[in-house]
């Protein structure tokens, strides 16, 4: 089964070509990832002026327990973006008063990211907004697949994870 693509659509069904982009794990990870994140994306830059990176930086620090501050490598990590990316994020999230930089007092070179008064009620806004998103991309789905998809998606991550600590002898 071979799938005609108009010149913007994603490869998205499988495909006989054992080398056919539809069918490759990675690529639909990706196309699907993109086209969520987009759609996220457009709904809080309009409202918010914010880029993707820049909301992964907001959300990762939200998310930090008792609102414990991160370093940008602890961001780069938590995000998986590179820390060009999350250099960026942070220089802009800083400028609009967002985020605020602190001492690492652990080891004094460092700081310590946080949100700020202003980064906080964003990141209260911004969250509702986002798990409507995800509710109504989840409409499709029982509760069973919705469960499913989130622990598949759990699974590949930690197997990719695993992968790259320990990779395969060439």
């Amino acid at each position: 089964m071979t799938e005609t693509l108009t010149p913007d659509a994603p490869a998205t069904a499988t495909t006989d070509e054992p080398w056919g982009l539809g069918g490759f794990l990675p690529y639909r990870l990706s196309v699907a990832s993109n086209a969520v994140s987009s759609l996220i994306a457009e709904r809080y830059r309009k409202r918010f002026g914010l880029k993707i990176p820049e909301w992964r930086v907001m959300a990762v620090l939200g998310d930090a327990e008792g609102g414990a501050g991160r370093t940008q490598r602890e961001l780069a990590r938590a995000t998986l973006m590179d820390k060009v990316a999350v250099n960026r994020a942070c220089k802009v999230l800083e400028e609009r008063g967002l985020i605020a930089r602190a001492a690492n007092e652990a080891d004094g070179r460092s700081h310590l990211l946080e949100l700020t008064g202003d980064g906080r009620a964003i990141h209260a806004e911004i969250m509702p907004l986002a798990l409507a998103t995800e509710a109504e991309l989840f409409e499709g789905l029982a509760p069973s697949e919705q469960r499913e998809v989130k622990r598949l998606l759990q699974r590949l991550y930690e197997r990719a994870m695993a992968l790259a600590e320990d990779p395969p002898a060439a």
